[in-house]
C-alpha cells in the first residue's frame, strides 16, 4: 500500500517544511515554497551499487579500460585525462552558451570511434537535433537519438541499448510520473539524478547531464545535485563574443579549476590548444596601463593581459570598476598604493579589465594589477616584453607564488625577454634559459624596476 505525504519544499535550496512559509530560513529567499506530494511504497527496495555487500579494498579489481579519449583534447584536459567509465558529469552554463553543441560534438566523435552513444533530449525533437548535426557536420557519426522526458522510459531504453555514453539534455525536463510535482522541481531533480547515478554506477557507462543555471549563475535546483555527481563543469563566456571557457569546479578523477578554451564558429566549437596566444597580443608599441601576467588555471599556465585606466573623477565618490578580477582585491591594492607608495588615488576613477573575458581568481596577479594602475596613473608604459608575477601583502611586501617555473617557461615560449617575480621564488628556479629574471621584495622596488 502506498503512503502519501505532503511537504512544502523550497525550490531554491531544497529545504523541507511541514507548512508553507513566505521566507525560506535556509537560503532566505521569498515565495519559493511549493507543495509537493511524495508517494512511497513500503515494499520498494533499492539495491546499492555494490549489491548491498561490503567488499575488501584489496579484493577490488579494475578490469578493462577505465578511461578513454573523448576525441576533443580540451575536453579531455578538463575531465582529467579523458572520459571515465561509471562517471556522472554535470555540465552547466547560461542559455545559448554552447552546452548542447559541445555534447553533440562529443557524441559524434565518440560514436565514430566505435562506441555506442544514446543522446536523450527533453527540449528538442529528433528533427531539430538532425538539423543541428547537419550544421556541425557530424552526419557520418552513428549515435542514437531519443526525445523523451519520462525517466522510466529512459531507463528502459538504456537497459535495452546498453550504451557506452549517455547524454541527457537537460535534467530539469525529466520527470517521474509517480511524483506529483512539476518537472524541474526539487523532488523531480533529486529523483532523476538518483536514478541516473544508479544506472551509471551499475552499468559502468559515462553519463553527461545538462543543468540549467539561475540568474546568479549557479546550477538550478537543489545544491545536493552538485554533491551527487562526480564532476561539475561550467561553460563560461560572453555570448556576444567567440571564446568559451569550460571550467571544472569539482572533479573526483582530476584537477579542479582546470579549464579548456574553445572558439565558437559557424560549424561548432573549435578547441584552442594555446590560449596564451589569444589572451596576449604582443606589440612593440608601448601603451600605458597595460601589463602581462601569468596565471595558473588547474595545471596549465596562461599568459593574460591586464589593462587599467585611471582618470580624475567628477563624482563625489570615485568609481571603481573591475572586469575579470576581484573588486575587493583591487580596492585593497589601491589602498596599499595610497599608504605605502604615496599615490593620491582618492579623487580618481579606476577601471581594471582582463582581456579575453577570463576570470582571474589567483592572488599571483596582484602585482600585475598594481603595476597596471601605476602605469596608467603616471602615464608611463611598461616594457611590452616583460611578465609581472607576484602576490601583494597589506604592508607592501611581495609574497612568493606557486609553480613559478611553469609560468616562466610559458613566457619563454611566447618570446618574452624579462620576468619580474618575488625574491622568495628565486631559490626555486634552476635555470633561467635565456630570459632575464628580476626578484623584487616590495612594491616600491617593483615600480622602480619597471618605470
Amino acid at each position: 500500500m502506498a503512503k502519501k505525504k505532503t511537504k512544502f519544499i523550497c525550490q531554491e535550496c531544497g529545504y523541507e517544511s511541514a507548512k508553507w512559509m513566505g521566507k525560506c530560513p535556509a537560503c532566505e529567499t521569498w515565495n519559493t515554497f511549493v507543495e509537493e506530494t511524495i508517494t512511497k511504497s513500503r515494499n520498494d527496495k533499492t539495491v546499492g551499487i555494490s549489491g548491498g555487500k561490503p567488499v575488501a579494498l584489496k579484493e577490488i579489481e579494475i578490469t578493462g579500460e577505465n578511461r578513454y579519449d573523448s576525441g576533443i583534447e580540451e575536453f579531455n584536459r578538463v575531465l582529467g585525462g579523458g572520459v571515465v567509465r561509471g562517471s556522472l558529469v554535470l555540465v552547466g552554463g547560461d542559455p545559448g552558451i554552447g552546452k548542447s553543441t559541445l555534447l553533440m560534438q562529443t557524441a559524434g566523435v565518440v560514436s565514430s570511434s566505435g562506441r555506442k552513444v544514446l543522446y536523450v533530449s527533453g527540449e528538442e525533437s529528433p528533427s531539430q537535433l538532425k538539423l543541428r548535426a547537419e550544421r556541425l557536420e557530424i552526419l557520418n557519426s552513428d549515435f542514437n537519438i531519443l526525445a523523451e522526458t519520462d525517466m522510466a522510459v529512459i531507463k528502459e531504453w538504456v537497459e535495452k541499448l546498453s550504451p557506452d555514453v549517455l547524454i541527457l539534455d537537460s535534467i530539469q525536463t525529466v520527470y517521474n510520473p509517480e511524483i506529483t510535482s512539476a518537472p524541474g522541481s526539487v523532488s523531480q531533480v533529486k529523483d532523476a539524478t538518483t536514478a541516473l547515478m544508479n544506472i551509471t554506477k551499475t552499468s559502468k557507462l559515462a553519463t553527461f547531464i545538462v543543468g540549467h543555471v539561475t540568474k546568479q549563475g549557479s546550477i538550478a535546483g537543489p545544491r545536493v545535485l552538485e554533491h551527487m555527481v562526480d564532476t561539475v563543469l561550467y561553460f563560461e563566456g560572453d555570448k556576444m563574443g567567440t571564446y568559451r571557457i569550460l571550467r571544472a569546479v569539482k572533479n573526483r578523477f582530476g584537477s579542479t579549476n582546470e579549464i579548456g578554451v574553445f572558439e565558437m564558429r559557424d560549424k561548432g566549437l573549435v578547441e584552442i590548444l594555446n590560449p596564451s596566444e589569444i589572451f596576449v597580443q604582443k606589440s612593440d608599441k608601448e601603451n600605458s596601463g597595460t601589463v602581462i601576467t601569468s596565471s595558473i588555471e588547474g595545471t596549465r599556465p596562461i599568459l593574460v593581459e591586464i589593462q587599467a585606466l585611471v582618470s580624475l573623477s567628477s563624482l563625489g565618490m570615485p568609481r571603481r570598476v573591475t572586469t575579470g578580477v576581484d573588486h575587493n582585491r583591487t580596492s585593497m591594492l589601491m589602498a596599499v598604493m595610497e599608504k605605502k607608495m604615496g599615490m593620491q588615488l582618492q579623487n580618481c576613477d579606476a577601471y581594471v579589465n582582463v582581456i579575453g573575458g577570463l576570470q582571474l581568481r589567483e592572488t599571483s596577479v596582484d602585482l600585475a594589477i598594481l603595476c597596471a594602475i601605476t602605469s596608467s596613473f603616471r602615464d608611463r608604459a611598461c616594457d611590452p616584453y616583460t611578465i609581472i608575477i607576484g602576490e601583494v601583502g597589506l604592508t607592501g611586501e611581495i609574497r612568493g607564488v606557486s609553480q613559478i617555473e611553469k609560468r616562466i617557461n610559458e613566457a619563454k615560449k611566447l618570446g618574452f625577454k624579462k620576468v619580474l617575480i618575488p625574491k622568495t621564488n628565486l631559490e626555486s628556479i634552476k635555470s633561467a634559459g635565456g630570459i632575464e629574471i628580476i626578484g623584487v621584495g616590495s612594491v616600491d622596488e617593483a615600480v622602480e624596476c619597471l618605470f
